[in-house]
Protein backbone atom coordinates (compact mmCIF):
# COMPACT_ATOMS: atom_id res chain seq x y z
CA UNK A 1 0.00 0.00 0.00
CA UNK A 2 0.98 3.25 -0.71
CA UNK A 3 0.24 5.44 3.22
CA UNK A 4 0.45 8.83 3.77
CA UNK A 5 1.66 9.71 7.16
CA UNK A 6 1.40 13.81 8.74
CA UNK A 7 2.96 14.12 11.81
CA UNK A 8 5.49 11.85 10.81
CA UNK A 9 8.69 12.48 12.79
CA UNK A 10 6.51 12.59 16.33
CA UNK A 11 6.91 9.67 18.74
CA UNK A 12 3.60 7.88 16.98
CA UNK A 13 4.67 8.79 13.12
CA UNK A 14 7.57 7.44 13.39
CA UNK A 15 6.93 3.95 14.93
CA UNK A 16 4.17 3.74 12.37
CA UNK A 17 6.73 4.62 9.46
CA UNK A 18 8.53 1.64 11.01
CA UNK A 19 6.09 -0.93 11.00
CA UNK A 20 4.64 0.00 7.22
CA UNK A 21 7.76 0.03 5.88
CA UNK A 22 8.63 -3.90 7.21
CA UNK A 23 5.94 -5.17 6.03
CA UNK A 24 6.39 -3.97 2.80
CA UNK A 25 4.07 -0.45 2.44
CA UNK A 26 5.13 2.53 0.87
CA UNK A 27 5.23 5.41 3.42
CA UNK A 28 5.40 9.00 2.87
CA UNK A 29 5.78 11.76 4.54
CA UNK A 30 3.61 14.82 4.39
CA UNK A 31 4.81 18.01 6.04
CA UNK A 32 1.94 20.73 6.35
CA UNK A 33 2.94 24.36 7.23
CA UNK A 34 1.19 27.88 7.39
CA UNK A 35 0.80 28.29 4.05
CA UNK A 36 0.81 25.11 2.12
CA UNK A 37 -0.44 24.84 -0.70
CA UNK A 38 -3.70 22.48 -1.39
CA UNK A 39 -2.74 21.95 -4.77
CA UNK A 40 0.69 20.46 -3.38
CA UNK A 41 -0.98 18.70 -0.93
CA UNK A 42 -3.61 17.40 -3.36
CA UNK A 43 -1.04 15.98 -5.51
CA UNK A 44 0.57 14.09 -2.72
CA UNK A 45 -2.60 12.27 -1.72
CA UNK A 46 -3.78 11.74 -5.23
CA UNK A 47 -3.59 7.84 -5.80
CA UNK A 48 -2.50 6.93 -1.99
CA UNK A 49 -4.33 4.06 -0.21
CA UNK A 50 -4.33 5.62 3.21
CA UNK A 51 -3.88 8.73 5.01
CA UNK A 52 -2.68 9.02 8.60
CA UNK A 53 -3.57 12.55 10.21
CA UNK A 54 -1.32 12.71 13.31
CA UNK A 55 -0.18 16.82 13.46
CA UNK A 56 -0.60 18.65 16.33
CA UNK A 57 0.94 20.19 19.04
CA UNK A 58 2.42 18.38 22.32
CA UNK A 59 -1.17 18.88 24.37
CA UNK A 60 1.37 18.52 27.79
CA UNK A 61 2.33 21.75 28.47
CA UNK A 62 1.38 24.91 30.48
CA UNK A 63 -1.69 26.44 28.14
CA UNK A 64 -1.00 29.65 28.08
CA UNK A 65 -3.11 31.99 25.50
CA UNK A 66 -0.72 31.61 23.01
CA UNK A 67 0.00 28.30 23.27
CA UNK A 68 -3.69 27.44 23.48
CA UNK A 69 -3.66 28.95 19.66
CA UNK A 70 -0.76 27.02 18.50
CA UNK A 71 -2.65 23.72 20.03
CA UNK A 72 -5.96 24.82 17.77
CA UNK A 73 -4.05 26.04 14.99
CA UNK A 74 -1.74 22.67 14.34
CA UNK A 75 -4.85 20.66 14.77
CA UNK A 76 -7.56 22.62 12.87
CA UNK A 77 -5.62 24.34 9.86
CA UNK A 78 -3.69 21.48 9.60
CA UNK A 79 -6.81 19.42 9.27
CA UNK A 80 -8.95 21.89 7.15
CA UNK A 81 -6.08 21.65 4.11
CA UNK A 82 -6.13 17.97 4.29
CA UNK A 83 -9.72 17.83 3.79
CA UNK A 84 -9.99 20.56 0.91
CA UNK A 85 -6.70 18.62 -1.03
CA UNK A 86 -8.92 15.20 0.00
CA UNK A 87 -12.07 16.50 -2.16
CA UNK A 88 -9.74 18.09 -5.10
CA UNK A 89 -8.38 14.32 -5.48
CA UNK A 90 -9.73 12.20 -8.38
CA UNK A 91 -8.83 9.00 -6.57
CA UNK A 92 -8.38 9.96 -3.16
CA UNK A 93 -7.35 7.32 0.02
CA UNK A 94 -9.73 4.88 0.64
CA UNK A 95 -8.67 5.42 4.43
CA UNK A 96 -8.39 8.41 6.65
CA UNK A 97 -6.80 7.57 9.95
CA UNK A 98 -7.44 10.82 12.33
CA UNK A 99 -5.89 11.13 15.28
CA UNK A 100 -7.79 12.32 18.65
CA UNK A 101 -8.15 12.10 22.30
CA UNK A 102 -9.44 10.46 25.10
CA UNK A 103 -9.72 14.11 26.24
CA UNK A 104 -12.76 14.78 24.79
CA UNK A 105 -14.50 12.69 27.53
CA UNK A 106 -15.58 14.09 31.16
CA UNK A 107 -14.55 12.61 34.59
CA UNK A 108 -17.28 11.56 36.15
CA UNK A 109 -18.32 8.59 33.73
CA UNK A 110 -16.81 5.18 32.01
CA UNK A 111 -17.18 5.82 28.46
CA UNK A 112 -16.90 3.96 25.26
CA UNK A 113 -17.28 5.59 21.74
CA UNK A 114 -21.28 5.29 22.09
CA UNK A 115 -20.48 7.79 25.20
CA UNK A 116 -22.06 11.16 24.93
CA UNK A 117 -20.60 12.63 28.52
CA UNK A 118 -18.26 14.87 26.92
CA UNK A 119 -15.88 17.27 29.05
CA UNK A 120 -16.86 21.13 29.36
CA UNK A 121 -13.11 22.10 28.98
CA UNK A 122 -10.81 23.63 26.15
CA UNK A 123 -9.27 20.28 25.39
CA UNK A 124 -12.88 18.11 25.02
CA UNK A 125 -14.12 21.39 22.40
CA UNK A 126 -10.62 21.37 20.73
CA UNK A 127 -11.01 17.78 20.33
CA UNK A 128 -14.92 17.85 19.18
CA UNK A 129 -13.97 20.61 17.06
CA UNK A 130 -10.72 18.45 15.22
CA UNK A 131 -13.05 15.42 14.95
CA UNK A 132 -15.97 17.60 12.86
CA UNK A 133 -13.34 18.75 10.49
CA UNK A 134 -11.82 15.36 9.95
CA UNK A 135 -15.25 13.90 9.46
CA UNK A 136 -16.00 16.30 6.48
CA UNK A 137 -14.10 14.11 4.95
CA UNK A 138 -16.22 11.30 5.06
CA UNK A 139 -17.42 10.07 1.43
CA UNK A 140 -18.43 7.45 -0.80
CA UNK A 141 -14.69 6.93 -1.79
CA UNK A 142 -12.93 7.72 2.07
CA UNK A 143 -13.67 5.94 5.02
CA UNK A 144 -13.34 8.15 8.16
CA UNK A 145 -11.85 6.73 11.73
CA UNK A 146 -11.32 9.20 14.66
CA UNK A 147 -8.74 7.17 16.74
CA UNK A 148 -9.05 8.60 20.46
CA UNK A 149 -5.76 8.17 21.70
CA UNK A 150 -5.30 7.33 25.53
CA UNK A 151 -1.84 7.91 27.28
CA UNK A 152 0.74 6.30 24.94
CA UNK A 153 3.37 4.25 26.81
CA UNK A 154 6.32 2.60 25.50
CA UNK A 155 10.22 2.52 26.04
CA UNK A 156 12.48 5.26 24.36
CA UNK A 157 9.59 8.29 24.08
CA UNK A 158 6.12 9.91 25.01
CA UNK A 159 4.72 9.58 28.62
CA UNK A 160 6.90 7.12 29.92
CA UNK A 161 10.40 9.67 29.08
CA UNK A 162 9.17 11.56 31.69
CA UNK A 163 8.17 9.24 34.16
CA UNK A 164 10.75 6.75 34.37
CA UNK A 165 13.87 8.84 35.40
CA UNK A 166 11.98 9.80 38.92
CA UNK A 167 11.11 6.37 39.35
CA UNK A 168 14.24 5.04 38.93
CA UNK A 169 15.80 7.03 41.22
CA UNK A 170 13.33 6.08 43.85
CA UNK A 171 11.36 9.36 43.82
CA UNK A 172 7.90 8.19 42.45
CA UNK A 173 4.72 9.06 44.09
CA UNK A 174 1.17 9.01 42.84
CA UNK A 175 0.12 12.83 41.26
CA UNK A 176 -2.81 14.10 43.06
CA UNK A 177 -4.92 11.74 45.22
CA UNK A 178 -4.16 9.23 42.66
CA UNK A 179 -7.87 8.12 42.40
CA UNK A 180 -7.93 9.62 39.01
CA UNK A 181 -8.47 6.90 36.29
CA UNK A 182 -5.92 6.84 33.43
CA UNK A 183 -6.56 5.49 30.13
CA UNK A 184 -3.43 4.43 28.54
CA UNK A 185 -2.05 1.91 25.35
CA UNK A 186 0.69 0.44 24.68
CA UNK A 187 2.74 1.63 21.80
CA UNK A 188 3.26 -1.66 19.91
CA UNK A 189 -0.63 -1.84 20.28
CA UNK A 190 -1.85 1.22 19.02
CA UNK A 191 0.14 0.65 15.69
CA UNK A 192 -1.14 -3.04 15.25
CA UNK A 193 -4.74 -0.90 15.77
CA UNK A 194 -4.23 1.28 13.13
CA UNK A 195 -3.19 -1.52 10.56
CA UNK A 196 -6.52 -3.39 11.78
CA UNK A 197 -8.35 -0.77 10.89
CA UNK A 198 -6.77 -0.06 7.33
CA UNK A 199 -7.62 -3.73 6.93
CA UNK A 200 -11.32 -3.77 8.27
CA UNK A 201 -13.34 -1.14 5.95
CA UNK A 202 -16.68 -2.01 7.50
CA UNK A 203 -15.29 0.13 10.63
CA UNK A 204 -15.32 3.79 10.51
CA UNK A 205 -16.30 6.59 12.78
CA UNK A 206 -15.06 7.13 16.01
CA UNK A 207 -12.46 4.27 17.81
CA UNK A 208 -10.99 4.29 21.01
CA UNK A 209 -7.07 3.33 20.92
CA UNK A 210 -7.04 2.36 24.70
CA UNK A 211 -6.05 -1.04 26.62
CA UNK A 212 -9.48 -3.04 27.66
CA UNK A 213 -8.02 -1.97 31.47
CA UNK A 214 -7.72 1.61 32.34
CA UNK A 215 -5.95 2.24 35.85
CA UNK A 216 -5.97 4.43 38.56
CA UNK A 217 -2.50 6.43 38.96
CA UNK A 218 -2.36 5.23 42.44
CA UNK A 219 -2.30 1.61 41.23
CA UNK A 220 -0.02 2.70 38.16
CA UNK A 221 2.35 4.20 40.60
CA UNK A 222 2.34 1.07 43.12
CA UNK A 223 2.67 -1.32 39.84
CA UNK A 224 5.68 0.63 38.45
CA UNK A 225 7.35 0.52 41.93
CA UNK A 226 6.99 -3.30 42.36
CA UNK A 227 8.34 -3.74 38.77
CA UNK A 228 11.38 -1.53 39.06
CA UNK A 229 11.97 -2.26 42.43
CA UNK A 230 11.75 1.28 43.81
CA UNK A 231 9.92 2.75 46.40
CA UNK A 232 7.26 4.94 45.49
CA UNK A 233 6.77 7.35 48.49
CA UNK A 234 7.43 11.17 46.43
CA UNK A 235 4.07 11.86 46.05
CA UNK A 236 3.06 15.18 43.77
CA UNK A 237 0.46 17.15 45.21
CA UNK A 238 -2.48 18.62 42.94
CA UNK A 239 -1.23 21.67 43.62
CA UNK A 240 2.37 21.62 42.70
CA UNK A 241 1.24 20.03 39.38
CA UNK A 242 -1.34 22.98 39.01
CA UNK A 243 1.46 25.76 39.76
CA UNK A 244 3.49 24.33 36.98
CA UNK A 245 1.31 23.69 34.54
CA UNK A 246 -2.28 25.95 34.92
CA UNK A 247 -5.16 24.86 33.11
CA UNK A 248 -3.25 22.14 31.17
CA UNK A 249 -3.00 20.39 34.40
CA UNK A 250 -6.74 18.73 34.00
CA UNK A 251 -4.22 15.88 30.93
CA UNK A 252 -2.71 14.90 34.25
CA UNK A 253 -5.18 14.98 37.10
CA UNK A 254 -8.42 14.48 35.32
CA UNK A 255 -10.02 11.08 35.27
CA UNK A 256 -10.68 8.97 32.19
CA UNK A 257 -11.68 5.44 32.10
CA UNK A 258 -12.55 4.65 28.59
CA UNK A 259 -12.72 1.60 27.09
CA UNK A 260 -11.69 0.40 23.13
CA UNK A 261 -15.53 -1.39 22.46
CA UNK A 262 -15.15 -1.09 19.06
CA UNK A 263 -11.94 -2.55 18.47
CA UNK A 264 -12.87 -5.53 21.14
CA UNK A 265 -15.85 -6.35 19.22
CA UNK A 266 -14.51 -6.40 15.61
CA UNK A 267 -11.80 -9.06 17.28
CA UNK A 268 -8.61 -7.10 18.30
CA UNK A 269 -6.46 -8.48 20.54
CA UNK A 270 -4.09 -6.89 22.64
CA UNK A 271 -0.73 -7.79 23.38
CA UNK A 272 -0.79 -5.92 26.62
CA UNK A 273 -3.79 -5.24 27.29
CA UNK A 274 -2.67 -5.00 31.35
CA UNK A 275 -0.68 -2.05 32.84
CA UNK A 276 1.65 -4.94 34.29
CA UNK A 277 1.90 -6.33 30.83
CA UNK A 278 3.22 -3.37 29.42
CA UNK A 279 5.30 -2.11 32.28
CA UNK A 280 7.23 -5.23 32.02
CA UNK A 281 8.00 -5.53 28.53
CA UNK A 282 8.98 -1.38 29.05
CA UNK A 283 11.11 -2.39 31.90
CA UNK A 284 12.64 -5.42 29.94
CA UNK A 285 13.54 -3.27 26.63
CA UNK A 286 15.54 -0.49 29.09
CA UNK A 287 17.43 -3.41 30.23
Amino acid sequence: MKIVICGISGFVGSALKRFYEERGDEVIALSIRSGSSVENVTQKLEGVDVLINLAGANILGRWTKSYKELLRQSRLETTDILIKALSSCENPPYTLLNASAVGVYDADHQHDEFSTHFGNDFLSQLVQEWEHAAFCAQSELTRVCAMRFGVVYANGGGAMAKMLPPFKMGLGGKMGDGFQMISWIHLDDLVRATAFLIDHHEIKGVVNLTSPEPISNLEQTKAMGRILHRPTFFDLPAWVVKLAFGEGSIVMLDSKEVYPRVLQDNGFEFRYPTFDSAMEEIAHAQG
